[in-house]
């Protein structure tokens, strides 16, 4: 079969599965989000915790609890990792250093899941399930009650109630992410992928040497790697290695994995609001983009320009053959666009500007369909901003569902939306002007740049993808990398969590004639625009400086 069509059977393939499961699993999650019962499992949970499951937080409340857990969280995997060397199924690894085991708690615990160590030859099986696993999980049901905190804002009226963190971080834990991956982890290992607890085996090679193929429990946190968009692979080669992605339909799966929920999450949001249509328009502009990266990037790289790639009939360099460019674009842009960075293929050998779009995934925040939770706030957020300059134009106060959007709401989303770039670009304007830690970037002129620019957007929007040209194993890396973390995460869910506390203390505004409808396509062109916008008067020196200027000159 030409391996175009094959491409785009792949996509439409995709598509399908994303549109048949929107429906349930938004529903679903939706009941999840909204129950007032609880499990036998979940009850045990909150007298262990000291949590009464029927008690709701206010936004501050709700807020103390979602750092009080970072930081424990963080803290907890510190010691994991400095510990490791005299833990079970060690393999015999030495304890993490301190700035790496830093760098590693907070990239985990932030759901980035950026790694400056190859799994396979740094940590130990206990570590891997009960350390970076087990974070992935959490770390991703933090995004979503994060933003079932969001949405209540814009449901409830005249309180500063928003839930209950505790119980919306159990819940989604237990009916949500731990079902799916069980179930995904048997298909996963039927498919080809390794699970065990053995220690490396020597094997021999045809050409009479050995070589040592470790084995280790791959499958179970591959699946919840990429259903709650973390991204941390087993081996350094991540889901290019053969163990953590065998072949074309477990590529596809991972696909499909690291998209269902956020793409599902419109049409919870849309029927916890009681009009379902504002989860058509919000996801109309999701996939708008995913569609529009997944073509652009898939025709960059189809469309090679240089006499070597020509020469080859195809830009493979660092791509898997048995995965071809389209299995690497289509999942190049889908990690990208949701905080994912699971890669399976070097981002870094793509073509100056098909690694110019992986940057703008990024770079737009990661909302189509964003992370766990993340992308959804990040888009309503938008939504928000999108709604008050449509009302200064036409000379009306803006309403988003039934709340008014005045200077306090504003403020919060604009401190929402400036807090990532000021991150990115403070850190990569820094790394650059440090004459001891430009030593770190092995390729001179815009490439060089752009492995900067990639590995400080990559930390503060939580996506953990990287250009591997840059050595980042420096203290000053390690430290720097982990700070645009943690400021990429938690900053603008302080921010999200204040609107939600605006928005719920406000009674409901009755529609009226002068009300902009959102859930109509003039609403998603401007949602649309404004994404655009947004992105482009932020980044654009910035990306003219790297990747266009690569490309161009090329």
């Amino acid at each position: 079969m030409d391996a175009a069509l094959a491409g785009w059977l792949q996509a439409l393939a995709l598509v399908a599965a994303l549109v048949l499961s929107y429906r349930p699993l938004g529903d679903y999650l939706a009941g999840v989000l909204t129950g007032r019962g609880h499990l036998g499992i979940e009850r045990g949970i909150y007298r262990v915790i000291g949590v009464r499951g029927d008690a709701d937080q206010s936004w501050s409340g709700y807020l103390r609890g979602v750092l009080a857990f970072s930081a424990v969280s963080v803290l907890f995997l510190y010691a994991f990792l400095r510990l490791q060397n005299h833990l079970w199924l060690s393999l015999g690894f030495p304890a993490v250093d301190a700035p790496l085991a830093w760098n590693t708690a907070v990239s985990f615990v932030t759901n980035t899941n950026w790694q400056n160590y190859a799994g396979e030859s740094t940590l130990g099986h206990l570590v891997q399930m009960a350390g970076l696993a087990v974070q992935n999980f959490l770390s991703a049901a933090v995004g979503i009650a994060v933003v079932a905190a969001l949405i209540r804002g814009f449901q409830r009226s005249g309180t500063d109630l928003v839930g209950n963190f505790w119980v919306d971080l159990v819940r989604v834990t237990i009916r949500l992410l731990l079902p799916v991956s069980v179930l995904f982890a048997v298909v996963f290992v039927a498919a080809g992928m390794v699970q065990n607890l053995d220690a490396a085996a020597q094997v021999s090679t045809l050409g009479g040497g050995t070589q040592a193929l470790p084995g280790g429990p791959v499958a179970s946190q591959e699946v919840v790697k990429l259903l709650g968009t973390n991204g941390g692979g087993f081996y350094n080669a991540n889901s290019a290695h053969p163990f953590e992605n065998p072949n074309p339909l477990t590529n596809w799966l991972e696909v499909y994995l690291l998209l269902v929920i956020g793409f599902a999450m419109p049409r919870a949001f849309g029927t916890m609001v009681g009009d379902r249509r504002q989860g058509y328009a919000v996801v109309a502009v999701m996939a708008l983009i995913w569609i529009g990266s997944s073509a652009l990037l898939a025709y960059f790289e189809w469309r090679h320009r240089g006499t070597a790639l020509r020469a080859a009939g195809a830009a493979m360099e660092g791509k898997e053959v048995r995965l071809g460019i389209a299995g690497s674009t289509l999942f190049g842009a889908s990690t990208t666009l949701t905080s994912t960075g699971a890669v399976n293929a070097a981002h870094d050998s793509f073509t100056p500007l098909g690694g110019g779009v992986l940057l703008v995934d990024m770079m737009f925040g990661e909302i189509a369909p964003g992370g766990t939770g993340s992308g959804l706030y990040g888009i309503l957020v938008l939504a928000v901003v999108t709604v008050f300059v449509a009302g200064l134009m036409v000379g009306r106060t803006p309403e988003y569902l039934g709340k008014k959007l005045g200077g306090r709401e504003m403020k919060f989303a604009s401190l929402y939306i400036l807090t990532t770039p000021a991150v990115v670009l403070v850190g990569a304007g820094t790394a650059i002007t440090l004459d001891g830690e430009r030593t770190a970037i092995l390729n001179s002129g815009p490439h060089g740049f752009s492995e900067v620019l990639y590995a400080f957007t990559s930390a503060a929007n939580n996506n953990g993808s990287a250009f591997a040209g840059l050595t980042a194993t420096s203290t000053w890396w390690n430290t720097a990398l982990g700070l645009a973390m943690l400021f990429g995460r938690l900053l603008p869910m302080v921010f999200v969590l204040a609107l939600a506390g605006s928005l719920a203390r406000q009674g409901k505004v009755p529609v009226t004639a002068g009300t902009l409808p959102t859930h109509r396509p003039l609403f998603v062109g401007m949602l649309l625009g404004v994404v655009l916008i947004v992105v482009g008067l932020t980044y654009f020196p910035a990306l003219a400086l790297g990747p266009l200027a690569e490309g161009l000159h090329r």
